[in-house]
């Protein structure tokens, strides 16, 4: 299924429309894509369900308001919450990963861990935050308060198994990579939970 999903963004329209999508906060309409994407609305279609096909993307259907449709059941799209990759040979980093994140919970030593990992983002520092949150793949944008916020988790797999540690480290790396910019855990409903401010940490 993986290949498969990879295979399914080489066509340039359909990455255009996977692009568009899951950089939106909410679910959107073939309607959207289509004006977004300045394709038409049947080609939208036919890319959003084979992104979908592909695993990449999730439906919904749920009453649009406003604008043409408004009050009828909309076919919705958003990023699915399935992972891909592909490694030849296979490889597993993430069992190993989940074995030492239970290490760590069994001996107690989270403090060195975090810092660690607050060291390790120092040493990924350099230049413009943002653009390394980008590289590093948290897909951050700035909300209307000027807090960066990040689309995605990279961790969110071994998160979903072992949190509180897990969003700690991932606290304490943004943290270091973030240098003097106030950063905190501010969860949501989807994304990654940490969140950073517009200002520099008080003294």
């Amino acid at each position: 299924m993986s290949l498969e999903a990879i295979g399914a963004l080489r066509e340039p329209a359909r990455r255009a429309v996977y692009d568009y999508v899951v950089a939106q906060p909410e679910p959107v309409s073939r309607n959207e894509v289509a004006e977004a994407v300045a394709i038409g609305r049947t080609l939208a279609a036919f890319h959003l369900d084979k992104l979908a096909e592909a695993g990449l993307l999730e439906t919904a259907f749920a009453a649009r308001t406003g604008g043409p449709g408004a009050g009828r059941p909309a076919k919705l799209y958003r990023r699915s919450s399935a992972e891909h990759a592909v490694t030849l040979p296979p490889r597993d980093y993430r069992l190993l990963a989940e074995v030492l994140a239970s290490a760590v919970e069994r001996s107690g030593v989270e403090p060195a861990a975090y810092a660690a990992a607050r060291e390790r983002g120092a040493k990924l520092a350099g230049g413009d935050p943002v653009a390394r949150l980008q590289e590093l793949g948290y897909e951050p944008f700035e909300d209307p308060d000027r807090t960066i916020r990040l689309r995605n988790c990279p961790f969110d797999a071994l998160a979903q198994a072992h949190p509180p540690l897990v969003c700690g480290l991932n606290l304490a790396l943004v943290e270091g990579l973030a240098g003097e910019r106030d950063v905190r855990l501010d969860p949501g409903p989807t994304g990654c939970c940490v969140a950073i401010g517009s200002k520099n940490k008080k003294r």
